[in-house]
């Protein structure tokens, strides 16, 4: 993949309709403020189209050329922001949350369901199925561990859910995303605690 320079690259019809609509979103002379979203859809083309979402060189100017920024500009925002991915990746890009409440919940069981399954922090399987990353905070901390995978996060993870998560991917069946245990939201485990009733104010 990393081959192509992508110089060809421009929107698909529906894409050149969303950039548009984002470009108009901001005042004119304003345009630059639409960087981050245009590379956010230029990164998501790019995994429809080659199976993996990362933005090359001749992609990041593209979008860079489109609202009339500096190429070094854009590539600012591409370096500066994980979200971007400047090399190629897998299919599913596989994004382990090890931070303190992931850790002490249970992130090394998934790092380890992770690494049975043949995938290591930093690369990219053989088959180009899957990218494993170790991250800081996703921002789930309640309903830790937790894995980002492309653009759904799964949550209250073990070894075994997050095997059978791998299976299915591999199968090319996407997992339910969310709570693995039926949690809603960020609710305990087991129901409500607390306030399971209500009370008569004229009582």
């Amino acid at each position: 993949m990393s081959g192509k320079d992508y110089s060809d690259f421009s929107w698909t019809a529906e894409n050149a309709a969303k950039a548009d609509e984002i470009v108009g979103r901001y005042p004119k002379g304003r345009q630059a403020s639409a960087i981050m979203p245009l590379l956010w859809l230029a990164q998501g083309q790019m995994r429809e189209q080659t199976g993996s979402a990362w933005l090359p060189l001749k992609v990041i100017e593209f979008v860079a050329d489109q609202i009339g920024m500096a190429h070094i500009r854009a590539l600012e925002v591409v370096t500066f922001y994980t979200q971007y991915n400047r090399e190629p990746v897998g299919r599913y890009l596989v994004q382990v949350c090890g931070t303190t409440p992931c850790m002490l919940r249970g992130s090394d069981d998934v790092l380890r369901a992770c690494a049975d399954k043949g995938l290591k922090k930093g690369e990219t399987t053989a088959d180009g199925l899957f990218t494993l990353r170790e991250v800081e905070c996703i921002g789930c901390c309640a309903n830790a561990p937790v894995v980002q995978i492309n653009d759904d996060n799964y949550e209250d993870l073990t070894y075994e859910s997050m095997t059978r998560i791998l299976e299915l991917l591999a199968s090319d069946v996407l997992p339910k995303p969310g709570s693995q245990i039926g949690r809603q939201a960020s609710c305990p485990e087991g129901g409500p605690t607390t306030l399971k009733y209500m009370v008569n104010d004229d009582a």
